[in-house]
């Protein structure tokens, strides 16, 4: 089983910039890709950073320019930087990742999973 601890939220003044991180540990894994994701009250989850296997990043119009996600493979961490926040940002920030894990007697599993952080929440004041 896998573990991923959050970490990074906190309050901010708008302008401002925070560092987020999620690092996974357990049994033997690797991570496909990792996703940001927020939500805010009465909104629904957006995705707001992925980066791929490859090293590929995407973003909505809203972060982009501001977010930036990025990974240390070693590490099986990643992180989300953003800078220049703005009130909007405010919401819970989760990380995502998409894990293999190996099956002895057998390889790499053909399947993946989804893992999610516990969230961490970050405010952004006017």
């Amino acid at each position: 089983q896998v573990h991923i601890v959050e970490s990074g939220g906190g309050l901010v003044q708008a302008g401002g910039s925070l560092r987020l991180s999620c690092a996974a540990s357990g049994s033997t894994f690797r991570i496909n890709a990792w996703a940001w994701y927020r939500q805010a009250p009465g909104y629904q989850r957006e995705l707001v950073a992925g980066i791929s296997s490859g090293g590929s990043t995407n973003y909505p119009d809203s972060v982009k320019g501001r977010f930036t996600i990025s990974r240390d493979n070693n590490e099986n961490t990643v992180y989300l930087q953003m800078n220049d926040l703005k009130a909007e940002d405010t919401a819970v920030y989760y990380c995502q990742a998409d894990i293999q894990y190996y099956l002895i007697g057998t390889g790499w599993d053909t399947r993946s999973y989804e893992f999610w952080g516990q969230g961490t929440q970050v405010t952004v004041s006017s």
